[in-house]
């Protein structure tokens, strides 16, 4: 999730405060490179605040999505996880072994601008996701 970058300063300019707590949520989101659950942000954000409680991670991250700095996703799985709300993102999810590959590139900016223009509908970011099967499962 190394893509979200600025939400001290975004939850600063919404006008909330920026508790060790919340900051420690923040950092693990801007460092680290995976898709995190809620009890993965309570996990490594305990080691940066060892008070870090799992209502804050919740709440933390409700305020996030609200603000729309970051969006839930499901990969396959009843657990709730996050990216960043910026931009695309996209998957390839295997709907036998629940593996996800990650991809970044995409061709879908003709298609954002068609859907523009037909639509009068301003684009701001996109998820896609194809499910199927990886070359293991097609093996086996």
């Amino acid at each position: 999730m190394s893509t979200i970058v600025g939400l001290s300063k975004n939850l600063k300019i919404a006008g909330y405060k920026l508790t060790p707590a919340r900051l420690a949520v923040i950092e693990v989101l801007e460092t680290c490179s995976e898709h995190l659950s809620h009890n993965q942000i309570l996990e490594a954000g305990q080691k940066i605040y060892p008070k870090l409680s799992r209502a804050t991670v919740y709440r933390t991250m409700e305020l996030l999505v609200e603000l729309k700095l970051v969006r839930p996703v499901y990969l396959n799985d009843p657990t709730q996880r996050f990216v960043s709300a910026a931009g695309g993102h996209h998957h390839l999810i295997c709907v036998n072994c629940d593996t996800t590959f990650e991809f970044d590139h995409c061709t879908v900016n003709q298609l954002a601008q068609e859907l523009t223009k037909q639509f009068h509908f301003k684009i701001h970011n996109h998820l896609l996701e194809f499910q199927g099967l990886c070359s293991a499962c097609q093996q086996g």
